[in-house]
């Protein structure tokens, strides 16, 4: 039987654009500011990271969590397709096909991949953070990684470690304000990422965190990791002005897309989990024109952001913090 062959790059950059489109209205709408090269190798690293997400939850495109039963067979899934992508293999799937083009064309090893794959393998075990460092770690895997991978679609070195950590930086901003605002959810769902010597600190029992006796000191929590969302975000935004000014542009305005999420988590405290927090579409608008305004200043009058202060844990500590499942 002949091997099936693998589908186009055309076809596949179409692939990758429906599913941004669906996954990511945010993404999607800061990847178009970047150059058409490097918009399409955004958009098919997308479509894998959100495969592997999907796979690893049984979901579609996001949204609620799926029936949990077989997600050890979901997640060698995930690394039976990603290692198949790297070898330059079809794997009769359009994201991890998608995979294997921008890999080819950018760089991208196993080392990166397995370093986002070991997020899923922490929540596929029922993993919880017992420190600081453990979360961090998490947001690391599973969004700082990802940061990662993103400089290199953009065109950072590898050689270029200072920009690709505050890449990772980035990354790591994005989840802690994830976490921040999904609370409620994933504790419905069986799932804390709030380190549990913080619960500790409030004599807070896992399974009580949602209680309504518990909110102020949650409130207070959850302030703490909105913070910490702040300085890693502003990490990011001194290596952000390294990049060309599109590139430049729509990272800048995804985080402040993403970055207001826990902005907006932290301002509303014991309200914060009455209804889900999003950006409307003028504030998207706002971030928008406000990022392309920094980033022409960066690029044309040589306005550079001022220092930011070091992060609590770089990318390098992160990476190896947590042991692998």
């Amino acid at each position: 039987m002949s091997q099936q062959a693998a589908p186009t790059r055309e076809a596949l950059v179409a692939a990758a654009r429906i599913s941004i489109r669906r996954g990511s209205k945010s993404f999607a709408s800061a990847s178009r500011l970047i150059s058409r090269p490097v918009r399409e190798r955004v958009w098919m690293l997308y479509a894998w990271c959100r495969a592997c997400d999907d796979l690893a939850d049984a979901q579609d495109h996001g949204g609620t969590l799926g029936d949990q039963s077989g997600a050890d067979q979901r997640l060698a899934e995930i690394r039976r397709l990603t290692t198949l992508a790297l070898a330059g293999r079809p794997t009769g799937h359009d994201a991890f096909d998608c995979l294997g083009v921008v890999a080819a064309e950018c760089g991208i090893t196993a080392v990166h991949t397995n370093d986002v794959i070991a997020g899923f393998a922490l929540d596929t075990a029922g993993w919880r953070p017992a420190s600081e460092q453990d979360m961090l770690a998490y947001c690391y895997h599973v969004a700082g990684a990802v940061g990662v991978l993103m400089a290199l679609v953009m065109g950072v070195a590898r050689d270029e470690v200072d920009t690709l950590n505050r890449a990772c930086d980035l990354g790591i901003a994005f989840q802690l304000g994830n976490i921040a605002r999904d609370i409620a959810e994933d504790h419905a769902a069986g799932r804390i990422y709030l380190p549990a010597d913080w619960l500790a600190e409030h004599g807070i029992a896992p399974d009580d965190l949602m209680a309504p006796r518990h909110r102020d000191a949650l409130v207070a929590m959850v302030a703490r990791l909105c913070a910490m969302a702040r300085r890693y975000e502003a990490s990011a935004r001194v290596g952000a002005a390294r990049l060309p000014l599109r590139s430049q542009w729509s990272v800048l305005a995804a985080a402040g897309i993403y970055g207001a999420i826990a902005r907006k988590v932290a301002a509303r405290r014991a309200r914060a989990w009455d209804a889900r927090v999003t950006t409307s579409k003028p504030e998207k608008l706002g971030f928008l024109i406000g990022a392309g305004a920094r980033a022409a200043g960066t690029t044309w009058l040589g306005i550079a952001p001022g220092e930011a202060e070091p992060v609590p844990y770089p990318r390098g500590v992160l990476a190896r913090a947590v042991s692998r499942v």
